[in-house]
């Protein structure tokens, strides 16, 4: 077995990145293989519209037909038995490249059909680990987990199933005293990390392990 995470935060060390290593651990602990792979440690651009993945008996039907940094980790995906993505929300979405990798990821297996298919050649599990900055009542109030439920729909349709863990009212700074940021009480995001990310990081080693069980 082999768990794929791919972390859509431009920070390797922080929130997002840190609950993907726990769910990787996760994995590891029920004695799979597992790769963490950083976005943005590539070279690469969202869905270019050459519909060559739409194009029966072409090249490139049924996957990206984009040659660029994403395509090692494209042609990655099929070989893993399960695979977990990971973002911070960023204006009430993910960021632009977990975005662009969803474009080049998805819509190639996606068959032009009513009811739409999929040409993914197996059924995985799958995952979503999303961070905010905003607490959960905030977040529910101003719509910030909007597109989850599109996420989740097309992840079941393409891949089979799909979990998902949210992680709210984050530490984002590790000295607030340098940002300008007088919504947000340090003392009290201290305090949260301190108590709560420790639960989240159980939660996400949880979602590992049930992802590769």
């Amino acid at each position: 077995m082999k768990l794929l995470a791919v972390n859509g935060s431009p920070r390797k060390g922080w929130n997002t990145a840190t609950l993907l290593e726990k769910a990787l651990e996760g994995a590891s602990a029920r004695g799979a293989e597992t790769e963490l792979v950083h976005l943005y440690d590539l070279d690469f651009k969202g869905c270019v519209s050459c519909f060559a993945c739409k194009t029966p008996g072409g090249a490139s039907y049924g996957r990206c037909g984009v040659e660029d940094g994403l395509r090692p980790l494209l042609d990655e995906v099929p070989r893993a038995d399960a695979l977990l993505l990971g973002s911070p929300v960023y204006l009430g979405s993910v960021t632009g490249e977990m975005q662009s990798f969803l474009e080049r990821l998805i819509f190639p297996y996606l068959t032009y059909t009513d009811p739409p298919a999929t040409l993914f050649p197996k059924r995985i599990g799958t995952g979503f680990i999303y961070t905010m900055g905003a607490g959960e009542e905030m977040a529910r109030q101003r719509s910030m987990e909007a597109n989850s439920p599109a996420h989740r729909f097309l992840l079941e349709l393409v891949f089979g199933s799909a979990r998902e863990l949210w992680s709210y009212d984050t530490l984002q700074f590790e000295d607030y005293g340098k940002v300008y940021a007088p919504r947000f009480d340090p003392e009290k995001k201290a305090r949260r990390r301190a108590e709560v990310f420790p639960e989240d990081c159980r939660r996400a080693f949880e979602l590992g392990a049930g992802l590769v069980s």
